[in-house]
């Protein structure tokens, strides 16, 4: 079996193969600094990471406290959602820590899957959670509690306030890590909600109609559910190797059946090894032999320039019938 050079890990050292292909040793070149790079960001990352986290922590023990001091269901809910930004954040951040972790002989691709786990974990905690909240919501409007929209008001303005901090952080430690990406957008859309609690806290001061509370718990639950689902499926599909989003299986196969010298793909498998890394298999059939290590850098550039995929390994056979591989229907795994 040949292997593809290894691509660098996330804040990792990447020693690129020598070849005489000017075009993949550049690129290799390049994906080997901008590991380099991510290492030196590392730290800064994990601090943005942290500070984010405990602001967003401390923000959810204050909302629960006013919570039940207003008697506002619709700042216990938002309690709720923040508390899933605590756990996206810690997930995130963990993610981020663990790419930077080598693999050992136990653990051969380092455990970067974890973050994936951690991932499916919060979903469901989440849903649980929306649930219980929904059931008190509910409750509450068929018998509407006093509640103190000053306090509802306050409190919401400070979580305004924090997710807008955080979300400016995770932008400022952004450096083309998705997993950032990610909990920058999270942060922003809790902005927003946080916006919505302000809204119905005003509504209450000047109505004195206690319904709008419990209503728009339901309302946070409902947005909750909507971006817990998304996440609960994204993480599902990544903990059972489904193909990452954003690539075409069919496209890749196409790119590889059109490679000078290959007449048939087969054993395709593309899956991701965490929320940032994607890995590549299959086997090649070139009937004229081994292409060289040159090609076979090429091809795992191509990969890496064009799909995002990181882990390449090609299997190279000549088709010889005498000797056919027992894994060239695809159905066979």
């Amino acid at each position: 079996m040949a292997h593809e050079p290894r691509a660098p890990r996330l804040g990792g050292h990447d020693h690129p193969h020598h070849s005489h292909d000017e075009d993949g040793r550049a690129s290799r070149s390049r994906r080997g600094h901008a590991g380099h790079a991510h290492d030196h960001s590392g730290v800064t990352l994990d601090r943005v990471f942290a500070l984010a986290t405990l602001l967003n922590l401390g923000f959810v023990v204050v909302e629960i406290g006013f919570g039940f001091l207003s008697h506002s269901m619709a700042l216990l809910a938002d309690a709720g959602h923040n508390f899933s930004d605590v756990l996206g954040l810690v997930a995130a951040w963990a993610a981020s820590v663990l790419a930077r972790r080598g693999p050992t002989q136990h653990y051969t691709y380092g455990l970067r899957s974890s973050s994936i786990l951690a991932a499916l974990l919060n979903a469901i905690i989440l849903l649980i959670a929306v649930g219980a909240i929904a059931v008190e919501a509910v409750q509450r409007l068929f018998a509407p509690a006093p509640v103190g929209g000053g306090t509802v008001i306050a409190v919401a303005l400070a979580g305004v306030a924090i997710n807008g901090i955080s979300a400016l952080l995770l932008a400022r430690g952004d450096h083309g890590d998705l997993n950032v990406k990610s909990a920058f957008a999270h942060m922003l859309v809790d902005t927003l909600v946080s916006l919505g609690v302000v809204v119905s806290g005003a509504i209450i001061l000047a109505s004195g109609w206690l319904w709008i509370d419990p209503a728009a718990s339901l309302v946070i639950a409902v947005i909750i559910v909507i971006g817990t689902w998304h996440l609960l499926r994204h993480s599902l599909d990544m903990a059972l190797n489904a193909v990452p989003p954003g690539i075409d299986a069919s496209a890749v196969r196409r790119h590889l059946d059109e490679t000078a010298g290959v007449t048939a793909v087969h054993d395709l498998h593309i899956w991701p090894l965490s929320t940032t890394t994607t890995a590549l298999t299959c086997h090649l059939v070139i009937p004229g032999g081994h292409p060289g290590d040159a090609v076979l850098a090429r091809i795992a550039d191509e990969l890496h320039e064009r799909y995002g995929i990181d882990h390449v390994t090609i299997q190279v056979e000549t088709g010889d019938p005498e000797h056919p591989c027992v894994l060239v229907p695809d159905h066979i795994v």
